[in-house]
């Protein structure tokens, strides 16, 4: 789970090739043990600071996603793990963010999509292990680390959640896709709450708009 970050990963040691060996080690075993289980590769935290921190405390995932493919992590997963959880518009725009810089790609859907499916030249397919959106309503203020989630409302969390799954099931790219959350109730410094579909009250808004693509 986010490999290239020192909160997952030992300071100094983060290194795509360290990642793949072990990776190479588990896939043996499970497959060895019953070779229909599904792998896949822990998903690298979305960052683009390395610039910032320096690389002993965390790999741009970009960066690291191509160490992991020369070192041939594509023989040992049957699906490359994703994260998106940054995200302050639709899945359907690539553009318009207001944060700064504006044209990063871990800040749509589709330029995820993209920079992790080419990664691998289209050998694997994407598995979104956490896809969601943060909104603070019905919570109040949104920690300061978070606060770029403060314009986003439930309404447009279930909207934007249906669009990616309905995009995710159209794309030809994806193959598992986890909402990220269903239902924690933390909400501090981390405030996981501010992710979960089922909301304050035990509403659910996203609930209606997957199932409109799931059909579930």
């Amino acid at each position: 789970n986010e490999m290239n970050i020192d909160r997952e990963w030992p300071a100094g040691q983060i290194n795509p090739a360290s990642y793949t060996d072990l990776l190479r080690r588990a896939y043996r075993q499970i497959k060895a043990n019953n070779s229909n289980t599904l792998v896949i590769s822990g998903a690298p935290a979305p960052t683009g600071a390395e610039g910032a921190f320096g690389s002993d405390r965390v790999w741009n995932d970009d960066r690291y996603l191509a160490g992991m493919a020369a070192a041939g992590a594509a023989s040992y997963m049957d699906c490359l793990g994703v994260h998106y959880n940054e995200g302050v518009v639709s899945p359907t725009q690539s553009s318009g963010d207001p944060r700064s810089p504006s044209d990063y790609y871990s800040r749509y859907y589709s330029t995820m999509v993209g920079t992790y499916y080419n990664a691998f030249g289209g050998a694997r397919k994407l598995c979104f292990t956490e896809l969601g959106y943060l909104t603070g309503e019905g919570y109040g203020p949104l920690p300061p680390n978070f606060a770029w989630g403060a314009g986003t409302s439930v309404a447009q969390q279930a909207e934007w959640l249906g669009q990616a799954a309905s995009l995710s099931k159209a794309n030809g790219k994806v193959r598992l896709l986890i909402v990220f959350n269903v239902d924690f109730t933390l909400y501090g410094d981390d405030p996981q709450a501010g992710f979960a579909i089922i909301r304050t009250g035990g509403a659910c808004p996203a609930c209606d708009s997957l199932r409109a693509v799931t059909g579930g």
